[in-house]
Protein backbone atom coordinates (compact mmCIF):
# COMPACT_ATOMS: atom_id res chain seq x y z
CA UNK A 1 0.00 0.00 0.00
CA UNK A 2 1.88 2.99 -1.26
CA UNK A 3 1.67 6.48 0.08
CA UNK A 4 1.37 9.74 -1.78
CA UNK A 5 4.79 11.32 -1.98
CA UNK A 6 4.81 15.01 -2.77
CA UNK A 7 7.82 16.88 -3.98
CA UNK A 8 9.03 19.66 -1.67
CA UNK A 9 7.57 22.90 -3.00
CA UNK A 10 9.87 25.62 -4.21
CA UNK A 11 8.73 27.74 -1.29
CA UNK A 12 8.14 26.54 2.29
CA UNK A 13 4.69 25.05 2.85
CA UNK A 14 3.74 27.88 5.15
CA UNK A 15 4.75 30.63 2.74
CA UNK A 16 2.03 32.44 0.76
CA UNK A 17 1.74 32.13 -3.01
CA UNK A 18 3.27 35.42 -4.17
CA UNK A 19 0.75 37.94 -5.46
CA UNK A 20 -1.16 35.32 -7.44
CA UNK A 21 -3.79 34.17 -5.02
CA UNK A 22 -7.31 35.27 -6.06
CA UNK A 23 -8.74 38.25 -4.30
CA UNK A 24 -11.71 37.83 -2.00
CA UNK A 25 -12.16 36.47 1.48
CA UNK A 26 -8.93 35.53 3.20
CA UNK A 27 -10.09 31.95 3.84
CA UNK A 28 -10.82 31.41 0.15
CA UNK A 29 -7.42 32.78 -0.79
CA UNK A 30 -5.65 30.51 1.65
CA UNK A 31 -7.64 27.52 0.39
CA UNK A 32 -6.66 28.23 -3.21
CA UNK A 33 -3.04 28.66 -2.12
CA UNK A 34 -3.04 25.32 -0.31
CA UNK A 35 -4.58 23.52 -3.30
CA UNK A 36 -2.05 25.09 -5.66
CA UNK A 37 0.85 24.05 -3.42
CA UNK A 38 -0.39 20.44 -3.26
CA UNK A 39 -0.75 20.39 -7.02
CA UNK A 40 2.69 21.92 -7.59
CA UNK A 41 4.31 19.50 -5.14
CA UNK A 42 2.98 16.45 -6.98
CA UNK A 43 5.53 14.82 -9.32
CA UNK A 44 4.57 15.39 -12.94
CA UNK A 45 5.01 11.71 -13.81
CA UNK A 46 2.73 10.44 -11.04
CA UNK A 47 -0.29 8.48 -12.27
CA UNK A 48 -3.00 10.26 -10.32
CA UNK A 49 -5.64 7.75 -11.40
CA UNK A 50 -4.04 5.20 -9.06
CA UNK A 51 -4.56 7.47 -6.07
CA UNK A 52 -8.13 8.26 -7.10
CA UNK A 53 -8.97 4.56 -7.43
CA UNK A 54 -7.43 3.82 -4.03
CA UNK A 55 -9.38 6.65 -2.42
CA UNK A 56 -12.64 5.54 -4.05
CA UNK A 57 -12.15 1.95 -2.91
CA UNK A 58 -11.57 3.02 0.71
CA UNK A 59 -14.57 5.37 0.62
CA UNK A 60 -16.66 2.48 -0.68
CA UNK A 61 -15.55 0.22 2.16
CA UNK A 62 -16.23 2.91 4.77
CA UNK A 63 -19.70 3.77 3.45
CA UNK A 64 -20.45 0.07 3.06
CA UNK A 65 -19.75 -0.59 6.72
CA UNK A 66 -21.67 2.47 7.83
CA UNK A 67 -24.76 1.80 5.70
CA UNK A 68 -24.89 -2.00 5.48
CA UNK A 69 -23.91 -2.68 9.11
CA UNK A 70 -26.27 -1.87 11.98
CA UNK A 71 -25.86 -2.08 15.75
CA UNK A 72 -29.24 -2.64 17.33
CA UNK A 73 -30.37 -2.48 20.95
CA UNK A 74 -32.14 -5.72 21.83
CA UNK A 75 -34.91 -6.13 24.39
CA UNK A 76 -32.44 -7.60 26.88
CA UNK A 77 -30.34 -4.41 26.71
CA UNK A 78 -27.50 -5.89 24.63
CA UNK A 79 -26.07 -4.36 21.47
CA UNK A 80 -26.03 -6.84 18.59
CA UNK A 81 -25.02 -6.64 14.94
CA UNK A 82 -27.56 -6.64 12.12
CA UNK A 83 -27.86 -5.60 8.48
CA UNK A 84 -30.58 -3.92 6.41
CA UNK A 85 -29.83 -6.46 3.68
CA UNK A 86 -31.30 -9.17 5.89
CA UNK A 87 -34.61 -7.33 6.21
CA UNK A 88 -34.75 -5.60 2.81
CA UNK A 89 -33.28 -7.77 0.00
CA UNK A 90 -34.20 -5.04 -2.47
CA UNK A 91 -31.11 -3.20 -1.20
CA UNK A 92 -28.83 -5.93 -2.57
CA UNK A 93 -27.62 -3.78 -5.53
CA UNK A 94 -26.11 -1.40 -2.97
CA UNK A 95 -23.59 -4.12 -2.14
CA UNK A 96 -22.42 -4.13 -5.76
CA UNK A 97 -21.28 -0.52 -5.33
CA UNK A 98 -20.09 -0.60 -1.72
CA UNK A 99 -17.85 -3.66 -2.02
CA UNK A 100 -14.86 -2.34 -4.04
CA UNK A 101 -12.16 -4.47 -2.38
CA UNK A 102 -11.01 -5.94 -5.70
CA UNK A 103 -10.07 -2.44 -6.87
CA UNK A 104 -7.96 -1.92 -3.76
CA UNK A 105 -6.06 -5.17 -4.32
CA UNK A 106 -5.78 -4.36 -8.04
CA UNK A 107 -4.20 -0.97 -7.28
CA UNK A 108 -2.10 -2.50 -4.50
CA UNK A 109 -0.70 -5.11 -6.87
CA UNK A 110 0.32 -2.49 -9.39
CA UNK A 111 1.93 -0.22 -6.80
CA UNK A 112 3.79 -3.05 -5.04
CA UNK A 113 5.06 -4.60 -8.28
CA UNK A 114 6.14 -1.24 -9.66
CA UNK A 115 7.76 -0.28 -6.36
CA UNK A 116 9.68 -3.54 -6.13
CA UNK A 117 10.89 -3.19 -9.72
CA UNK A 118 12.12 0.32 -8.96
CA UNK A 119 13.79 -0.79 -5.73
CA UNK A 120 15.67 -3.58 -7.51
CA UNK A 121 17.64 -1.01 -9.46
CA UNK A 122 19.32 -0.12 -6.16
CA UNK A 123 19.90 -3.84 -5.43
CA UNK A 124 18.07 -3.90 -2.08
CA UNK A 125 17.69 -7.05 -0.03
CA UNK A 126 14.21 -8.56 0.13
CA UNK A 127 13.99 -8.42 3.94
CA UNK A 128 14.51 -4.65 4.34
CA UNK A 129 12.26 -3.97 1.35
CA UNK A 130 9.43 -5.94 2.91
CA UNK A 131 10.01 -4.56 6.42
CA UNK A 132 9.70 -0.99 5.19
CA UNK A 133 6.29 -1.74 3.71
CA UNK A 134 4.98 -3.73 6.61
CA UNK A 135 6.00 -1.09 9.15
CA UNK A 136 3.49 1.44 7.84
CA UNK A 137 0.68 -1.08 8.26
CA UNK A 138 1.63 -2.68 11.55
CA UNK A 139 2.26 0.43 13.67
CA UNK A 140 -1.21 1.96 13.10
CA UNK A 141 -2.84 -1.45 13.63
CA UNK A 142 -0.96 -1.88 16.90
CA UNK A 143 -2.17 1.52 18.10
CA UNK A 144 -5.78 0.65 17.30
CA UNK A 145 -5.63 -2.73 19.03
CA UNK A 146 -3.91 -1.31 22.13
CA UNK A 147 -6.50 1.44 22.61
CA UNK A 148 -9.40 -0.95 22.05
CA UNK A 149 -7.87 -3.33 24.58
CA UNK A 150 -8.11 -0.49 27.09
CA UNK A 151 -11.70 0.19 26.02
CA UNK A 152 -12.63 -3.48 26.46
CA UNK A 153 -11.05 -3.57 29.91
CA UNK A 154 -12.94 -0.42 30.86
CA UNK A 155 -16.26 -1.78 29.59
CA UNK A 156 -15.74 -5.07 31.38
CA UNK A 157 -14.85 -3.25 34.58
CA UNK A 158 -18.01 -1.17 34.27
CA UNK A 159 -20.12 -4.32 34.09
CA UNK A 160 -21.12 -4.07 30.41
CA UNK A 161 -22.54 -7.37 29.13
CA UNK A 162 -20.07 -9.58 27.29
CA UNK A 163 -22.52 -9.82 24.33
CA UNK A 164 -22.25 -6.06 23.82
CA UNK A 165 -18.47 -6.07 24.20
CA UNK A 166 -18.19 -8.95 21.73
CA UNK A 167 -20.34 -7.10 19.19
CA UNK A 168 -18.32 -3.89 19.41
CA UNK A 169 -14.95 -5.65 19.31
CA UNK A 170 -15.96 -7.85 16.39
CA UNK A 171 -17.02 -4.84 14.32
CA UNK A 172 -13.66 -3.17 14.97
CA UNK A 173 -11.40 -6.20 14.53
CA UNK A 174 -13.14 -8.13 11.76
CA UNK A 175 -12.13 -5.69 8.96
CA UNK A 176 -8.47 -6.29 9.86
CA UNK A 177 -8.50 -9.58 7.91
CA UNK A 178 -8.33 -7.34 4.87
CA UNK A 179 -4.97 -5.91 5.93
CA UNK A 180 -3.66 -9.35 6.91
CA UNK A 181 -4.34 -10.65 3.40
CA UNK A 182 -2.73 -7.55 1.94
CA UNK A 183 0.38 -8.15 4.06
CA UNK A 184 0.69 -11.73 2.79
CA UNK A 185 0.26 -10.68 -0.84
CA UNK A 186 2.78 -7.87 -0.41
CA UNK A 187 5.28 -10.41 0.88
CA UNK A 188 4.62 -12.52 -2.24
CA UNK A 189 5.22 -9.61 -4.66
CA UNK A 190 8.61 -10.85 -5.98
CA UNK A 191 7.02 -14.21 -6.84
CA UNK A 192 3.90 -12.61 -8.33
CA UNK A 193 6.00 -10.43 -10.65
CA UNK A 194 7.52 -13.47 -12.34
CA UNK A 195 4.29 -14.68 -13.95
CA UNK A 196 1.32 -12.64 -12.76
CA UNK A 197 -1.04 -13.73 -15.53
CA UNK A 198 -0.47 -17.45 -14.99
CA UNK A 199 -0.68 -17.12 -11.21
CA UNK A 200 -4.01 -15.29 -11.57
CA UNK A 201 -5.41 -18.12 -13.69
CA UNK A 202 -4.23 -20.76 -11.19
CA UNK A 203 -5.65 -18.78 -8.25
CA UNK A 204 -9.00 -18.43 -10.00
CA UNK A 205 -9.01 -22.17 -10.71
CA UNK A 206 -8.33 -22.94 -7.04
CA UNK A 207 -11.36 -20.88 -6.02
CA UNK A 208 -13.52 -22.60 -8.65
CA UNK A 209 -12.48 -26.12 -7.58
CA UNK A 210 -13.09 -25.44 -3.90
CA UNK A 211 -16.49 -23.91 -4.65
CA UNK A 212 -17.45 -26.98 -6.68
CA UNK A 213 -16.45 -29.11 -3.69
CA UNK A 214 -18.62 -26.91 -1.47
CA UNK A 215 -21.73 -27.47 -3.56
CA UNK A 216 -20.97 -31.14 -4.28
CA UNK A 217 -20.56 -32.10 -0.63
CA UNK A 218 -23.23 -29.84 0.80
CA UNK A 219 -20.71 -27.80 2.75
CA UNK A 220 -19.24 -30.47 5.01
CA UNK A 221 -16.94 -29.21 7.74
CA UNK A 222 -13.59 -30.30 6.30
CA UNK A 223 -14.39 -28.83 2.88
CA UNK A 224 -15.37 -25.51 4.45
CA UNK A 225 -12.11 -25.51 6.39
CA UNK A 226 -10.10 -26.04 3.21
CA UNK A 227 -12.21 -23.41 1.44
CA UNK A 228 -10.65 -20.75 3.65
CA UNK A 229 -7.76 -20.90 1.16
CA UNK A 230 -10.07 -18.88 -1.10
CA UNK A 231 -9.47 -15.80 1.05
CA UNK A 232 -5.90 -15.67 -0.24
CA UNK A 233 -6.44 -17.23 -3.66
CA UNK A 234 -9.41 -15.01 -4.46
CA UNK A 235 -7.74 -11.70 -3.67
CA UNK A 236 -4.56 -12.90 -5.36
CA UNK A 237 -6.41 -12.63 -8.69
CA UNK A 238 -6.86 -8.82 -8.76
CA UNK A 239 -3.46 -8.40 -7.09
CA UNK A 240 -1.85 -10.31 -9.98
CA UNK A 241 -3.79 -8.28 -12.51
CA UNK A 242 -2.33 -5.18 -10.88
CA UNK A 243 1.15 -6.64 -11.41
CA UNK A 244 0.24 -7.22 -15.07
CA UNK A 245 -0.76 -3.57 -15.28
CA UNK A 246 2.57 -2.52 -13.73
CA UNK A 247 4.44 -4.62 -16.30
CA UNK A 248 2.85 -2.70 -19.17
CA UNK A 249 -0.28 -4.74 -19.69
CA UNK A 250 -3.74 -3.35 -20.42
CA UNK A 251 -2.37 -0.60 -22.64
CA UNK A 252 -5.35 -0.95 -24.96
CA UNK A 253 -8.96 -0.63 -23.92
CA UNK A 254 -10.03 -3.98 -25.38
CA UNK A 255 -8.61 -6.17 -22.56
CA UNK A 256 -10.21 -3.88 -19.98
CA UNK A 257 -13.58 -4.06 -21.74
CA UNK A 258 -13.21 -7.84 -21.97
CA UNK A 259 -12.58 -8.07 -18.21
CA UNK A 260 -15.63 -5.92 -17.51
CA UNK A 261 -18.05 -7.74 -19.82
CA UNK A 262 -16.93 -11.32 -19.10
CA UNK A 263 -16.76 -10.60 -15.38
CA UNK A 264 -20.30 -9.26 -15.32
CA UNK A 265 -21.68 -12.10 -17.46
CA UNK A 266 -19.94 -14.76 -15.38
CA UNK A 267 -21.17 -13.19 -12.13
CA UNK A 268 -24.75 -13.01 -13.41
CA UNK A 269 -24.60 -16.65 -14.55
CA UNK A 270 -23.26 -17.81 -11.19
CA UNK A 271 -26.01 -15.95 -9.32
CA UNK A 272 -28.89 -17.02 -11.59
CA UNK A 273 -27.88 -20.62 -12.28
CA UNK A 274 -25.02 -21.41 -9.91
CA UNK A 275 -26.70 -20.95 -6.55
CA UNK A 276 -24.54 -18.03 -5.40
CA UNK A 277 -26.08 -15.18 -3.36
CA UNK A 278 -26.65 -11.90 -5.16
CA UNK A 279 -25.22 -9.80 -2.34
CA UNK A 280 -21.48 -9.13 -2.59
CA UNK A 281 -21.21 -8.70 1.18
CA UNK A 282 -22.14 -11.07 3.97
CA UNK A 283 -25.75 -11.07 5.17
CA UNK A 284 -26.53 -12.30 8.71
CA UNK A 285 -28.44 -15.56 8.59
CA UNK A 286 -27.70 -16.30 4.92
CA UNK A 287 -26.76 -19.86 3.99
CA UNK A 288 -23.71 -18.69 2.03
CA UNK A 289 -21.56 -15.58 1.84
CA UNK A 290 -19.61 -14.34 -1.13
CA UNK A 291 -16.95 -12.90 1.18
CA UNK A 292 -16.53 -15.43 3.99
CA UNK A 293 -14.70 -17.16 2.47
CA UNK A 294 -14.35 -15.56 -0.95
CA UNK A 295 -16.50 -17.22 -3.60
CA UNK A 296 -16.07 -17.60 -7.35
CA UNK A 297 -18.87 -15.05 -7.84
CA UNK A 298 -16.89 -12.49 -5.84
CA UNK A 299 -13.79 -13.24 -7.95
CA UNK A 300 -15.62 -12.81 -11.26
CA UNK A 301 -17.26 -9.65 -9.93
CA UNK A 302 -13.77 -8.46 -9.01
CA UNK A 303 -12.64 -9.05 -12.60
CA UNK A 304 -15.45 -6.76 -13.75
CA UNK A 305 -14.38 -4.15 -11.19
CA UNK A 306 -10.78 -4.28 -12.44
CA UNK A 307 -11.97 -3.82 -16.01
CA UNK A 308 -14.09 -0.85 -14.96
CA UNK A 309 -11.14 0.66 -13.08
CA UNK A 310 -8.96 0.41 -16.18
CA UNK A 311 -11.60 2.02 -18.38
CA UNK A 312 -12.11 4.82 -15.86
CA UNK A 313 -8.40 5.55 -15.45
CA UNK A 314 -8.27 7.95 -18.39
CA UNK A 315 -11.29 10.02 -17.33
CA UNK A 316 -10.03 10.07 -13.74
CA UNK A 317 -6.66 11.44 -14.85
CA UNK A 318 -8.43 14.20 -16.72
CA UNK A 319 -10.70 14.86 -13.74
CA UNK A 320 -7.85 15.56 -11.31
CA UNK A 321 -5.79 17.45 -13.89
CA UNK A 322 -2.03 17.74 -14.30
CA UNK A 323 0.48 19.68 -12.19
CA UNK A 324 0.64 23.39 -12.91
CA UNK A 325 -2.68 23.55 -14.74
CA UNK A 326 -4.08 26.46 -12.74
CA UNK A 327 -6.67 28.63 -14.41
CA UNK A 328 -5.72 32.27 -15.00
CA UNK A 329 -7.96 34.81 -13.31
CA UNK A 330 -8.47 38.50 -14.10
CA UNK A 331 -5.47 40.59 -13.16
CA UNK A 332 -2.94 37.83 -13.86
CA UNK A 333 -3.69 35.91 -10.69
CA UNK A 334 -4.14 32.16 -10.52
CA UNK A 335 -7.05 30.27 -9.05
CA UNK A 336 -7.15 26.55 -8.52
CA UNK A 337 -9.28 24.60 -10.99
CA UNK A 338 -11.98 22.12 -9.91
CA UNK A 339 -9.62 19.34 -10.97
CA UNK A 340 -6.90 20.66 -8.68
CA UNK A 341 -9.38 20.82 -5.80
CA UNK A 342 -10.34 17.22 -6.52
CA UNK A 343 -6.69 16.18 -6.58
CA UNK A 344 -5.95 17.96 -3.30
CA UNK A 345 -8.77 16.02 -1.63
CA UNK A 346 -7.52 12.73 -3.09
CA UNK A 347 -3.92 13.44 -2.09
CA UNK A 348 -4.87 14.28 1.50
CA UNK A 349 -7.04 11.16 1.74
CA UNK A 350 -4.20 8.96 0.51
CA UNK A 351 -1.87 10.37 3.13
CA UNK A 352 -4.26 9.01 5.78
CA UNK A 353 -5.77 6.05 3.94
CA UNK A 354 -4.77 3.46 6.56
CA UNK A 355 -5.92 5.68 9.41
CA UNK A 356 -9.29 6.17 7.72
CA UNK A 357 -9.73 2.45 7.21
CA UNK A 358 -8.70 1.50 10.73
CA UNK A 359 -10.77 4.06 12.63
CA UNK A 360 -13.98 4.36 10.58
CA UNK A 361 -15.76 1.65 12.58
CA UNK A 362 -14.66 3.29 15.82
CA UNK A 363 -16.27 6.53 14.63
CA UNK A 364 -19.58 4.78 14.04
CA UNK A 365 -19.46 2.76 17.26
CA UNK A 366 -18.47 5.78 19.36
CA UNK A 367 -21.44 7.70 18.02
CA UNK A 368 -23.68 4.72 18.73
CA UNK A 369 -22.45 4.22 22.30
CA UNK A 370 -22.32 7.88 23.34
CA UNK A 371 -25.76 8.75 22.01
CA UNK A 372 -27.24 5.65 23.63
CA UNK A 373 -25.80 6.67 27.00
CA UNK A 374 -26.93 10.28 26.67
CA UNK A 375 -30.33 10.06 24.98
CA UNK A 376 -31.38 6.41 24.86
CA UNK A 377 -32.24 4.51 21.65
CA UNK A 378 -32.43 6.61 18.49
CA UNK A 379 -34.05 5.61 15.21
CA UNK A 380 -31.55 4.78 12.50
CA UNK A 381 -28.77 4.30 15.03
CA UNK A 382 -29.94 1.75 17.60
CA UNK A 383 -33.11 0.36 16.03
CA UNK A 384 -33.59 -2.65 13.77
CA UNK A 385 -32.82 -1.85 10.08
CA UNK A 386 -36.13 -3.24 8.84
CA UNK A 387 -37.75 -0.23 7.15
CA UNK A 388 -36.94 2.15 4.32
CA UNK A 389 -37.24 5.02 6.77
CA UNK A 390 -34.26 3.51 8.62
CA UNK A 391 -32.16 3.86 5.46
CA UNK A 392 -33.08 7.52 5.03
CA UNK A 393 -32.36 8.36 8.66
CA UNK A 394 -29.12 6.39 8.54
CA UNK A 395 -27.95 8.59 5.69
CA UNK A 396 -28.50 11.59 7.98
CA UNK A 397 -26.18 10.01 10.55
CA UNK A 398 -23.34 9.62 8.04
CA UNK A 399 -22.15 13.26 8.36
CA UNK A 400 -21.87 12.72 12.12
CA UNK A 401 -19.73 9.64 11.51
CA UNK A 402 -17.60 11.65 9.08
CA UNK A 403 -16.98 14.46 11.57
CA UNK A 404 -15.90 12.03 14.27
CA UNK A 405 -13.72 10.14 11.79
CA UNK A 406 -11.99 13.40 10.84
CA UNK A 407 -11.30 14.04 14.51
CA UNK A 408 -9.89 10.52 14.94
CA UNK A 409 -7.71 10.97 11.85
CA UNK A 410 -6.31 14.21 13.23
CA UNK A 411 -5.55 12.42 16.49
CA UNK A 412 -3.91 9.30 15.03
CA UNK A 413 -2.69 10.22 11.54
CA UNK A 414 0.75 11.00 12.99
CA UNK A 415 1.22 7.27 13.65
CA UNK A 416 0.82 6.54 9.96
CA UNK A 417 2.93 9.59 9.10
CA UNK A 418 5.73 8.50 11.44
CA UNK A 419 5.73 5.07 9.81
CA UNK A 420 5.95 6.67 6.37
CA UNK A 421 8.82 8.96 7.36
CA UNK A 422 10.79 6.13 8.95
CA UNK A 423 10.22 4.08 5.83
CA UNK A 424 11.45 6.85 3.58
CA UNK A 425 14.55 7.40 5.75
CA UNK A 426 15.34 3.70 5.58
CA UNK A 427 15.08 3.80 1.83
Amino acid sequence: MADVRLRPPVEPLGAPIPARVPTGPRIAGRLHALVLRIDAATPADRDRAIDVLRALSVVGVVLGHWLVTAVTLRADGHLMGDSPLRHMPALTPVSWVLQPLAIFFFVGGRVAAQGYATARTARPEYGPWLAKRLRRLLRPVGTLLFLWMLVVLGLAGAGVAHETISTLLNLVVSPLWFLLVFLVLTAATPLVRRAPGRIAVVACAVVAVLDVAHFATGGVAWVETVRNVNVLAGWLVPYCLGAVWAAGGFVRRRPAALLLVTGLLATAALIVWGGYPASMVGVPGAAMSNLNPLSLAAVTFGLAQCGAALLLSGPLRRLVGQPGAAAPAPGGRRSATPGQFAWALVALMNLSVITIFLWHQTAMLSTTAVTLALTGPLFGLHTAPDAWAWVLVRLLWVPVFVLLLVALCRAFQHVEGDSRRSRNKAS
